[in-house]
C-alpha cells in the first residue's frame, strides 16, 4: 500500500508603516518539517511584505515688514542784527533682518531592507517524495514630498531734510539742516531636503 501525504506550510508576514521615519523592521521565519512518508508532497511559502507610505508636507511662510522715517528739523535765522549760525542734527535710521528656515525630511532610512530572516528545513522525507520550497520578500514605498515656500518682504523708507531759512538779518550767520538717511539690509536663506 502506498501512502501519499500532502503537507503544505504558508508564512505570511505584513508590515504596514507610515508617516514615519528611521524606522527599522526585524523578522524571522523559520519552517522546519521533518519525517514524511512515501511520495509526500510538500510545499513550504514563506512571503514577507513591506509597505512603507510616508507624506511631508512643509508650509514655510515668511513675511518681513520694515517702515522707516528720518527726518531733520528745521533751521531759522531771521530778524537779528547780528545772529551767529544756526544748525540741527542729522537724522538716520538702520535695519538689517536675516532670516533663515531649514527642513529635512528623512525617507525612511534603510528600513525596507530589513534584517528578515527566512530559513526553510526538509528532512528525512520518505521516498519518491516531492518538496518544493518559495520564499518572497516584497518591499513597497511610496514617499510624496509638498513644498509650499511663501517669501514677502516690504521696505517702506522716508528721508527727509528740514527747512533752513535765513530772513531779516542786519548781519546774519549761516544756517544748515542736518542730513537724513535710511538704509536697510533683509537677507533670507530658505533649504529644504528631502
Amino acid at each position: 500500500m502506498r501512502m501519499r501525504k500532502l503537507l503544505q506550510l504558508v508564512a505570511t508576514a505584513a508590515i504596514s508603516l507610515g508617516f514615519s521615519t528611521g524606522i527599522a523592521a526585524a523578522q524571522s521565519q523559520s519552517s522546519t518539517i521533518n519525517g514524511t512518508g512515501p511520495t509526500s508532497e510538500v510545499t513550504i511559502e514563506q512571503e514577507v511584505t513591506n509597505n512603507f507610505n510616508q507624506t511631508n508636507n512643509n508650509n514655510v511662510n515668511i513675511a518681513n515688514t520694515n517702515s522707516q522715517s528720518a527726518e531733520s528739523g528745521d533751521s531759522n535765522v531771521s530778524n537779528n542784527t547780528n545772529s551767529g549760525s544756526s544748525s540741527t542734527g542729522g537724522a538716520s535710521n538702520s535695519n538689517s533682518t536675516n532670516l533663515s528656515a531649514s527642513i529635512s525630511n528623512g525617507s525612511g532610512g534603510g528600513w525596507w531592507l530589513p534584517d528578515a530572516n527566512q530559513s526553510s528545513a526538509v528532512s528525512n522525507t520518505g521516498p519518491s517524495s516531492k518538496v518544493d520550497v518559495t520564499e518572497e520578500m516584497t518591499n513597497n514605498v511610496n514617499i510624496t514630498n509638498n513644498n509650499n515656500i511663501n517669501i514677502t518682504n516690504t521696505n517702506n523708507q522716508t528721508a527727509e531734510s528740514g527747512d533752513s531759512n535765513v530772513s531779516n538779518n542786519t548781519n546774519a550767520g549761516s544756517s544748515s539742516t542736518g542730513g537724513a538717511s535710511n538704509s536697510n539690509s533683509t537677507s533670507v536663506n530658505v533649504s529644504v531636503s528631502n
